[in-house]
């Protein structure tokens, strides 16, 4: 059965020098005071945030700033907006970052508005019924936060990492000037990349019937990113490339590849839990599990592994369904080492124990109250039996 619903509400303003229209798009949105949200130093360092201000300076809209987001974004930092906004009285929030700048913005969106603790929300123990309104200057092609309506927080309090997708979670509009991830380290552009690529993946695998025109134009975007990714290992700085990556970026996590409620999902899953615990790069924690998570289900969907193996990595068709979908499985693995990233969880430098495993499996879990995945319905046991053999130090 074919059944989607297909959503994409964010106004994309995408090219060279378009932060400076970040003023106009908030008078467009009725924005009367602004907090402008944003992480470390690189945001100073580089201009943007005092470009922004300035933006906003000159059109007479009122903000004020609030700093220091961090990757795999904390809770505490998030509440610590909430209490900011309410005092400021903020009715606009703009986030100028990458992924954990605007999932954090937009969980302050979310606190704002729906009474209580907000990580009730998270925990499904409370619905979300509103949220400011949130916009973003993204600076990193990967998560592809500013298009989809979902936002991941990890709750210092026991270290757990938590997702929240609804209808309120979408931004106003997303500002994307490919030139602003020029700087990026590799590690953190080949991470985005490896993020990307997982969104597309997650998707793909689904029990459900799908479009021939869906699973082409996800597979043709895997292909696009494995092309551009190689060129920017060698030149950071080629626009194309750079511009290629993140409109991927919004493309593979804005619905277009597929409708999210119907993907797998299962290695986003593992991977929030050991980057709650180790506070890893998503992107290479998906990396570290991917191909264990993998091979554990390949028997449950080896036809769609074998037509990955095909139109991403141009292997040849082989009657064994099961032989040519390994043969992807390394393929991709191998893209993976060749840009940097790990596809084992020894390669993040951790070596877990029993004991680790186990903590992760139970978190995974839920403490033996869901299953995971869709390929394959996942339990505690199949869980720590991936985590066991993603723990091996050959992939």
């Amino acid at each position: 059965m074919i059944h989607f619903t297909y959503h994409a509400p964010t106004k994309i303003v995408f090219g060279k020098n378009s932060e400076l229209q970040c003023a106009q798009l908030l008078q467009e949105f009725d924005a009367h005071k602004v907090l402008i949200h944003y992480g470390g130093s690189s945001a100073l360092r580089s201009g943007l945030l005092h470009r922004v201000c300035q933006c906003l300076q000159d059109a007479e809209i009122p903000y004020i700033t609030l700093g220091g987001v961090q990757p795999n974004p904390r809770l505490s930092k998030v509440n610590e907006g909430i209490a900011l906004v309410k005092e400021e009285a903020i009715d606009f929030i703009l986030a100028v970052g990458g992924g954990s700048v605007i999932d954090s913005a937009k969980a302050i969106a979310y606190g704002c508005v729906n009474d209580g603790d907000l990580w009730d929300y998270f925990d499904k123990k409370k619905e979300i019924t509103g949220a400011l309104p949130v916009g973003c200057v993204a600076t990193m092609a990967a998560a592809g936060s500013e298009m989809s309506n979902s936002c991941v927080i990890t709750n210092e309090n026991g270290w757990f990492k938590k997702g929240l997708s609804t209808e309120f979670g979408y931004c106003r509009f997303a500002i994307i000037n490919p030139e602003l991830t020029y700087t990026l380290p590799a590690y953190q552009t080949m991470s985005g990349c490896t993020d990307i690529l997982m969104h597309t993946l997650e998707r793909y695998f689904t029990k459900e019937d799908t479009l021939d025109l869906v699973d082409q134009i996800a597979c043709t975007l895997m292909r696009d990113v494995i092309k551009h990714a190689r060129i920017l290992l060698k030149d950071p700085k080629d626009y194309q490339s750079r511009s290629e990556i993140f409109w991927a970026s919004e493309l593979s996590h804005n619905g277009i590849t597929g409708d999210r409620s119907l993907g797998d999902w299962a290695c986003h899953q593992l991977e929030h839990e050991l980057s709650a615990v180790f506070d890893v790069a998503h992107g290479a924690g998906l990396a570290a599990v991917w191909g264990s998570w993998a091979r554990y289900v390949i028997d449950q969907a080896p036809e769609r592994f074998a037509q990955l193996a095909h139109f991403v990595f141009d292997i040849d068709e082989l009657p064994d369904k099961k032989e040519m979908g390994l043969k992807g499985i390394k393929a991709m693995e191998t893209f993976f080492q060749e840009i940097g990233m790990p596809t084992s969880i020894p390669q993040l430098g951790i070596t877990l124990n029993d004991s680790q495993i186990d903590e992760l499996a139970e978190k995974c879990c839920h403490f033996h109250k869901r299953t995971i995945g869709g390929i394959q319905k996942l339990d505690y046991t199949d869980i720590k039996a991936i985590y066991s053999l993603a723990n091996q130090s050959e992939a």
